[in-house]
């Protein structure tokens, strides 16, 4: 079973639209997940607008990939540098701790992430 960043069993991120690489609702991941998708974010107009004009489209259904397309307050695994690409840009969203992936360490601190805890 995987761990979240506290070193606990991994809690469920969304199941609501379903999320993570292996769409279980869960931030796991694995050696075929080449873009470590471990950061259980709250998604925000601004980030969604971030990662848009980055070439990465979350908002737009993609029905091919079961894709729902995503909006303000979904619950969603991001790619751990993707992450820190926002945070770099000041959009960062908000994140779910007891969510995330413990691998997601190895790219952010929990310091930081911290600071970006949703309540």
């Amino acid at each position: 079973m995987a761990s979240n960043v506290f070193g606990e069993e991994l809690m469920l991120c969304s199941s609501e639209p379903m999320t993570g690489y292996y769409r279980n609702g869960c931030c796991e991941t694995g050696a075929d997940d080449l873009g470590t998708h471990t950061v259980c974010a709250v998604m925000s107009d601004e980030f969604l607008q971030f990662s848009f004009k980055m070439g990465n489209d979350l908002i737009s259904p993609r029905p091919e990939y079961s894709f729902p397309g995503l909006k303000e307050g979904d619950k969603w695994c991001l790619c751990a540098s993707r992450w820190m690409e926002a945070y770099r840009a000041g959009c960062a969203p908000k994140v779910i701790l007891e969510a995330c992936n413990e691998k997601t360490l190895q790219y952010i601190s929990l310091e930081e992430l911290v600071k970006f805890s949703y309540s």
